[in-house]
C-alpha cells in the first residue's frame, strides 16, 4: 500500500503550543531552542526520493509526509482504515519512547502530528462510521510534555490514546476481508513506512525521519504480534515475510533514541518489505 510522498506545511487545529507552531513530524534533539517553525525547518521529506522530484499528491491523500493515506478509501477499506489508525499510534508511541529519553521537544511534537495531517482528514470518514472525535487527547498529551509533565503521566497518555485508538479500530468498515488479512495488512503497510523513513533518514541525517520510522516500525511489529498466531494459521508465507522484515527493522531501529550513523543496507530493507507487502496480498 506504498503511497506518494507529500510534505505537508499546513498544521491546522490551532496547534499552537507554548507560544510558537509546531513543527511537523521533524522534531529535533532537545537543545532548549525553540522548534523550528514549517517554514525554516530543513525539508527532511523532500529527500525521500532523490533520484527523481516526487509526483504530486494524488486527490484524496491525506497528510503524513511519510507516505499518505488514501482517505476516500479509509471509508470501505478496512486495511486502509486502519493503517491510518495506526500512523496516528507510531507517533504516540515515539512520542513515548522520546520523552522517555529526554527529547522532549521531539515528543511534544510527535504526540501533535497526527491530529493535524492524519485525524483532522479522516474526520468524514469517522463520522460515518460513528467513531467519535478524539484528536484532543493528543493534543493535551503534546501539550503536557510541553508543560513538564511526568513521564509517568506521558506513559498515561499514550496508553488511553492507543486504547480509543483500539476502540476505533473496532468500527472499521467491514469488506469481508478476514481479521488476520486486516492486521497483516496493516503490519506490512507500517513496515514499508518504516522502510521508507529510512531511507530518508539515510540520504538526510536527521532525528525526525529516524524517529518517525522506529514510530512505524513498533507499530507494525504490534499489528503483527497483536494476532501472530491468526496470521500464522491463515497466512503462513505472510506471517513469515513480516518477522524476517521486522528483524531487519530491530536492527535499522534498535531505539528511540538519535542515531550517529545509519548502516543497513537500503536494498536489503527495500526488499524484505516487498516480499512482506506481496505475501499478505495475495
Amino acid at each position: 500500500m506504498k503511497q506518494q510522498f507529500k510534505r505537508v506545511t499546513a498544521m491546522g487545529l490551532g496547534l499552537v503550543l507554548t507560544g510558537g507552531l509546531v513543527s511537523a513530524c521533524e522534531p529535533a534533539t532537545d537543545t532548549g531552542a525553540q522548534a523550528p517553525t514549517p517554514h525554516t525547518a530543513p525539508d527532511t521529506h523532500a529527500a525521500a526520493a532523490p533520484e527523481a522530484e516526487a509526483p504530486a499528491t494524488p486527490p484524496g491523500m491525506t497528510g503524513e509526509g511519510e507516505g499518505g493515506v488514501v482517505v476516500e478509501d479509509a471509508a470501505t477499506d478496512p486495511v486502509v482504515y486502519g493503517s491510518a489508525l495506526a500512523v496516528a499510534e507510531a507517533h504516540v508511541i515515539a512520542a513515548r519512547d522520546a520523552h522517555a529519553i529526554g527529547e522532549i521537544d521531539a515528543a511534544g511534537e510527535m504526540f501533535a502530528h497526527p491530529a493535524s495531517e492524519v485525524l483532522f482528514d479522516m474526520e468524514d470518514t469517522f463520522q460515518q462510521l460513528g467513531v467519535e472525535p478524539f484528536e484532543g487527547l493528543f493534543l493535551d498529551a503534546s501539550a503536557a510534555v510541553f508543560n513538564d509533565a511526568s513521564h509517568d503521566e506521558i506513559v498515561a497518555r499514550t496508553d488511553a490514546i492507543i486504547a480509543t485508538l483500539r476502540q476505533a479500530m473496532a468500527q472499521a468498515p467491514d469488506d469481508g476481508s478476514s481479521q488476520a488479512r486486516i492486521a497483516a495488512g496493516i503490519a506490512a503497510d507500517q513496515i514499508d513506512r518504516a522502510v521508507d523513513m529510512y531511507r530518508i533518514a539515510q540520504d538526510n541525517p536527521a532525528y525526525g525521519p529516524y524517529l518517525d520510522g522506529y514510530g512505524f516500525y513498533r507499530a507494525g511489529q504490534t499489528a503483527f504480534e497483536e494476532h501472530e498466531a491468526m496470521i500464522d494459521a491463515e497466512l503462513p508465507e505472510g506471517a513469515a515475510r513480516i518477522r524476517d522484515a521486522l528483524a531487519l527493522l530491530a536492527q535499522a531501529y534498535p531505539g528511540a533514541a538519535p542515531q550517529d550513523s545509519y548502516p543497513m543496507n537500503r536494498a536489503e530493507l527495500n526488499t524484505a518489505s516487498t516480499q512482506a507487502s506481496l505475501a499478505v496480498t495475495r
